[in-house]
């Protein structure tokens, strides 16, 4: 984003302006964290920001400031449009294509305004007049963070504001422990912690929150773990009748997948879940070092991400899948080793 782009949109912003925010399908801390402090940086102005999900996001969630005001598209859709077709400019956060939000990209057609995109996957798109892209960045609330930055407007920085941000940023580095992780990433959470985040408090609210059903759940998958050691290699499936017998909830299962990286030797780890509901398989990816989970997903399961966590999805069968899975190990032997 230029000097001069930075200056437009503050004077956007500093006019009455109606904004919506919309964070990718299936939200996750990322996602919701930067779209509500993005909420609440633009509330100081004279804007009306609506953020507006795909659909509902998890209940680990929902104490976060401002989380009970996001419009969900799915079951609000008749708000959701009129925010939308009033709209002078909308914020697409922690996604980079118009396909990964569902039925919301539909309603978009009728926006006539501006995107600003702000953002850390690879290979953005470019519908957006002012975008913010950057793949080295650990979250998109680092991004937020830097983008209130650039605005000139970090005292604007409110405990509500550092609690959001504080959140995606713990929740997409894997509490701090992943690749992405940088020294400013520990600088950028200690100004948070500075400027009222409870680090302690946020991390309980989002990890010491599992219900039986979920340990349950959790016992199900790593069960359910097969290891490929001639590929460094393990997966992870669950079936639809799995979740049902386990009484599955939005975000039960994230984090899942890290388990099967967690293990001695292991270079990439896979997990595949069978959504009845949107009659997929959903998949989640993860690697360490250099083997590229966004370019594997990219390539064979119409998904993407990052280097070292990505995700896809297949239409055929849970088995299917997993066997087309296992059919393309061969050819990714060496990069494995």
């Amino acid at each position: 984003m230029t000097t001069i782009e930075i200056h437009e949109l503050k004077e956007r912003i500093s006019t009455p302006l109606k904004v919506v925010i919309i964070p990718h399908k299936n939200p996750d801390g990322d996602a919701i964290g930067s779209c509500l402090a993005l909420y609440h940086y633009l509330k100081q102005y004279k804007c009306n920001p609506t953020v507006i999900a795909p659909n509902e996001f998890p209940d680990f969630l929902k104490w976060m400031p401002g989380a009970d005001q996001i419009l969900i598209h799915e079951r609000q859709l008749d708000q959701a449009t009129r925010c939308i077709k009033s709209a002078e400019l909308v914020f697409t956060l922690d996604f980079n294509s118009l396909s990964r939000i569902n039925g919301v990209a539909e309603t978009l057609e009728q926006f006539k305004g501006d995107y600003v995109m702000i953002d850390h996957h690879q290979a953005p798109d470019s519908y957006a007049k002012y975008t913010y892209s950057d793949t080295a960045m650990s979250s998109t609330c680092e991004m937020v963070y830097n983008f209130i930055g650039m605005m000139a407007d970090s005292q604007k920085i409110t405990r509500d504001i550092a609690t959001c941000l504080y959140t995606g940023i713990m929740t997409d580095t894997g509490s701090f422990r992943f690749p992405s992780t940088s020294s400013v990433t520990h600088r950028v959470v200690a100004d948070l912690i500075d400027k009222g985040a409870n680090n302690s408090e946020i991390h309980n609210a989002i990890y010491d929150t599992s219900s039986l059903d979920k340990l349950q759940l959790l016992g199900t998958a790593l069960k359910n773990l097969v290891l490929l050691p001639q590929y460094n290699t393990v997966y992870i499936t669950l079936s639809k009748e799995e979740l049902a017998l386990n009484n599955f909830k939005k975000g039960d299962t994230e984090g899942f997948v890290n388990y099967g990286l967690s293990l001695k030797g292991i270079k990439f780890a896979v997990i595949f879940i069978e959504s009845q509901q949107e009659e997929i398989v959903k998949i989640s990816l993860r690697s360490k070092g250099d083997f590229s989970v966004n370019d594997f997903a990219r390539l064979h399961f119409s998904g993407g991400g990052h280097t070292n966590a990505a995700g896809g999805r297949s239409t055929i069968s849970l088995e299917e899948t997993v066997r087309k899975f296992k059919d393309l190990l061969p050819d990714y032997k060496n990069q494995l080793q």
